[in-house]
C-alpha cells in the first residue's frame, strides 16, 4: 500500500470533520474520529471469527466459568466482542444508535473498554446523539474498509499516526505534549539502532522496545518500523507507559490495531507506580516533558532515594524539584538488560533533553551527582545537538543523549559530542513553535558524522571536523575547591562600631549595658592595630566607670566583631593558633579532575594572593558537559572602519529618503 492510499482512507475518516463542523471545535474532532476509528478497525479485524465467538459465547452460557480465554481463542487475537451487533446495524436505527452503541462498546473484552473508557468516549456519544449527528457519524465509518487483507497492520498504524497528527496540528496549543515532530524521532531512532545494524539483520532475532514517557506512540512504531526494515522476519516487540490518559488511548489503540499486545502500554506515573517492574529492554527512548516538576511524586521518589538505595531507581541522586528530566534517565538506566561475560546483552537509551540536564547543579547537587554516576559507569556515548525551533510547543536548543552499557572498543571511556545544530531546512508553514525541520539530506547527514564520529575528531582534513569532538569521561569532572583568605582587621571605637556594639546580644543582655557602652564611649577616636591591645583598652575603660568586665568567649568575640573593621593591612585573626578564615573573601574555584589543586593554588591563585589557602574539608567532585563552550568560535569584531564606512552610507540613504519626501 503507498503512501496516496494511506492519505485516502485518512481522509476519508477525517471527512467526518464535515458532519461535527458546527457542533464541535475543530481541536475537538480527533476525541470523536479517532476512537471511532479504532472502533472499526477492531471490528473488521474481528470479523472473520464473529461466528465462532458467538457459537463460543452461547456454548458458555449459563456456566460459572470465566471464559475469557476461550473467546480470545476463539476471536485468534488478544480481544473479542460478545455482541451481535455490527456499527451498520447501529447506524440502520437512529432511534436507538446511543443505547445499541453503548451495549456493543461493553460487549468488547476488558483491554479493549478499558482504551474506550480512557477516550471518555461516551460523552461524546450523548453529544452526538443530542445533535442527532451519532447515526451519521457512524455511517461514515462503516463505509471505511480498514479489513486487514485490505489494510495490514503496519500500513493501519500510517494511517491511525497520520490523524493522531492532523489531531495533534488541530490542538496546536497542547500538540507538543503528546507528538513529537517525525522526523525528529526518524534521526533519533537512526542514532539508537543503526549501530546494531548488523546484529538485527540475524535470522530469528527478537528486540524489545521502551518509552516510559510513551505519548501516543510514536518513538515506539519508529524503532519498530527501523528495525523491520533491516530484518523483515524479526520479532519486536513495543512497551511504553504514558500518563496521560487520551495519549495513552492513542498508544494502546495503535498497538491493537497493529496486532501488538495492548497490555505492554501501562497507565500511570513511571515515577511512582512503574508499570514494567523488575523488565529490563533492548532498546529504550523517550522525549519527556522539558522542566516538568514531580512535585506529586515526591514523597515515593524520595523514599526510594533514602530506603532502597541501589536497589533502587534514584540512588544516584534527586534533581531540583522543578524538572524531573534526569529522573526519566534514572529510571531507563534501571531497565537496561545487563552485560553477560561474553560481551553479550546489554542496551542502548536515547533521550531528548532541553540544555538544562547538561550543566545544572553545582558540585555535590543531585544533578551534578547523577552526571558523574552516568559518567564513571562509562554510560554516555554521545550528545548531539540539535537546531532550535524544532518542536511543536518550544522554540528552545534541544539534545539527544545517547547511552549504552555495551559501548564499542573505540567509544570505551569516551564521549562524543556532535554538533547538528545547523542541519536545518526552514519549513513551508510553521506549527506552533516549530519553524525549521531536519530534512532527509540532513538525517543521513548526521547519521553517517555520528558513525564516524571518532575518525572524524582525529582527521582535521575531515569533512565537518569542526563539528564533532571526543572528550575522555574525566574530561567532563572538575574539583570545586574552596578557596580561603585570612580575616584582617584593625580595631576603632567610632560611632558606627558603637552603635554595632550597643545592638550586639551579648551585650544587651548584661544588667547594666547602657553604662558599659557610655564607658566605652570614652575611648571615642581610638584605634587599635592589635586584638590585644584593643581589649586591654576597653577593660581599663569599663573598670575605670565602676563597671565589671563580662567574661566569656561569645562576649569577647562580640567585641572583636562589633570594634573590628577589615583592613587589608590589619592584623590576622587566628582560631587555635591557624588564620580565621574571612567569609567575606571566600572564593571557590573549579580545578579540572586529575589535577594537583596545590600546584593549582600556586599556579593561578599565590601571584594574586599569597596568603590564601585551599579548605579541604570542603572540596567536591563535581560533572557538567558545558556543551555551547565547547564549540565556541571566537568572531573577532569588525573593523571600525568598516563599520564607520557602512553608518556613513546609511545616513546618505537616509539623507536621500528625506530628500523625496520633503521634494
Amino acid at each position: 500500500m503507498n503512501s496516496s492510499k494511506h492519505t485516502e482512507l485518512a481522509n476519508h475518516a477525517w471527512s467526518v470533520a464535515d458532519l461535527l463542523r458546527g457542533d464541535y471545535r475543530q481541536s475537538d474532532y480527533g476525541k470523536v474520529i479517532l476512537p471511532l476509528t479504532v472502533l472499526r478497525r477492531l471490528e473488521c479485524v474481528l470479523e472473520p471469527t464473529r461466528e465462532k465467538v458467538t457459537e463460543t459465547v452461547a456454548r458458555f452460557q449459563g456456566q460459572d466459568l470465566d471464559t475469557d480465554y476461550f473467546l480470545r481463542k476463539a476471536s485468534g487475537h488478544s480481544f473479542y466482542n460478545k455482541s451481535d451487533l455490527t456499527l451498520r446495524k447501529i447506524a440502520a436505527d437512529p432511534q436507538n444508535a446511543a443505547k445499541n452503541l453503548q451495549i456493543y462498546m461493553g460487549a468488547f473484552s476488558e483491554n479493549a473498554r478499558e482504551v474506550l473508557d480512557k477516550y471518555e468516549f461516551t460523552q461524546q456519544i450523548k453529544r452526538l446523539d443530542s445533535a442527532d449527528l451519532l447515526y451519521k457519524v457512524i455511517g461514515k465509518f462503516t463505509d471505511l474498509d480498514l479489513h486487514p487483507e485490505v489494510v495490514p497492520n503496519h500500513n493501519m498504524g500510517y494511517i491511525f499516526e497520520e490523524l493522531i497528527r492532523r489531531f495533534a496540528e488541530q490542538s496546536n496549543e497542547t500538540a507538543g505534549e503528546h507528538f513529537t515532530p517525525r522526523e525528529v524521532i526518524k534521526l533519533m531512532v537512526n542514532l539508537l539502532i543503526a549501530p546494531d545494524g548488523d546484529a538485527l539483520t540475524v535470522p530469528g532475532a527478537v528486540r524489545t522496545v521502551m518509552d516510559p514517557a510513551c505519548g501516543t506512540g510514536g518513538m515506539l512504531s519508529a524503532a519498530e518500523e527501523h528495525i523491520r526494515n533491516l530484518n523483515p522476519d524479526a520479532t519486536v516487540e513495543v512497551y511504553g507507559q504514558e500518563l496521560n490518559p487520551e495519549s495513552w488511548a492513542i498508544c494502546r489503540s495503535d498497538l491493537m490495531i497493529k496486532g501488538q499486545d495492548p497490555e505492554h502500554i501501562a497507565f500511570g506515573n513511571s515515577f511512582s507506580d512503574p508499570g514494567h517492574g523488575r523488565e529490563k529492554f533492548d532498546y529504550l527512548l523517550a522525549n519527556p516533558p522539558f522542566g516538568v516538576e514531580w512535585k506529586k511524586v515526591k514523597e515515593e521518589v524520595e523514599y526510594e532515594h533514602k530506603h532502597l538505595g541501589e536497589a533502587g531507581r534514584f540512588a544516584a541522586g534527586l534533581p531540583r524539584i522543578n524538572d524531573g528530566s534526569l529522573l526519566f534517565l534514572q529510571h531507563m538506566i534501571s531497565m537496561m538488560k545487563p552485560v553477560d561475560v561474553s560481551g553479550g546483552g546489554g542496551s542502548r537509551i536515547a533521550i531528548v533533553f532541553n540544555g538544562s540536564p547538561l550543566f545544572t547543579g553545582a558540585a555535590g547537587s543531585g544533578e551534578s551527582e547523577i552526571r558523574r554516576w552516568i559518567l564513571e559507569n562509562d554510560w554516555l556515548e554521545a550528545v548531539v545537538a540539535l537546531p532550535d525551533q524544532l518542536f511543536y510547543n518550544t522554540g528552545i536548543s534541544t539534545y539527544f543523549w545517547i547511552l549504552t552499557n555495551r559501548k564499542a572498543p573505540d567509544h570505551k571511556g569516551k564521549v562524543v559530542l556532535l554538533d547538528a545544530r545547523d542541519q536545518w531546512q526552514k519549513m513551508r508553514k510553521s506549527l506552533g513553535d516549530k519553524r525549521k525541520e531536519l530534512g532527509k539530506q540532513h538525517i543521513a547527514e548526521v547519521t553517517r558524522l555520528y558513525a564516524e564520529a571518532i575518525q572524524v575528531a582525529k582527521d582535521p582534513e575531515r569533512a565537518l571536523h569542526t563539528k564533532v569532538k571526543v572528550f575522555d569521561n574525566e574530561a567532563f569532572g572538575y574539583q570545586r575547591i574552596t578557596v580561603e583568605r585570612p580575616l584582617k582587621l584593625r580595631f576603632e571605637v567610632t560611632e558606627e562600631t558603637l552603635t554595632a556594639l550597643a545592638t550586639a546580644k551579648p551585650v544587651q543582655k548584661l544588667a547594666e549595658a547602657e553604662p558599659f557602652v557610655a564607658a566605652v564611649r570614652t575611648l571615642l577616636g581610638s584605634t587599635w592595630s592589635k586584638k590585644s591591645d584593643a581589649l586591654v583598652a576597653l577593660k581599663d575603660a569599663v573598670v575605670a566607670a565602676g563597671l565589671l568586665w563580662p567574661t566569656g568567649a561569645p562576649f569577647t568575640k562580640a567585641v572583636r566583631d562589633t570594634i573590628g573593621v577589615r583592613d587589608p593591612e590589619g592584623e590576622v585573626q587566628k582560631i587555635k593558633g591557624e588564620p580565621e578564615p574571612d567569609a567575606d573573601l571566600r572564593d571557590y574555584e573549579n580545578v579540572p579532575l586529575g589535577e594537583d589543586v596545590e600546584e593549582y593554588l600556586k599556579r593561578e591563585v599565590h601571584p594574586h594572593v599569597p596568603d590564601a589557602w585551599i579548605d579541604h574539608t570542603k572540596a567536591k567532585i563535581g560533572y557538567e558537559i558545558p556543551f555551547t563552550r565547547l564549540f565556541y568560535v571566537y568572531e573577532p569584531p569588525r573593523p571600525l572602519a568598516e563599520i564607520d564606512a557602512e553608518l556613513r552610507t546609511l545616513e546618505a540613504e537616509i539623507q536621500a529618503l528625506l530628500g523625496e519626501v520633503t521634494e
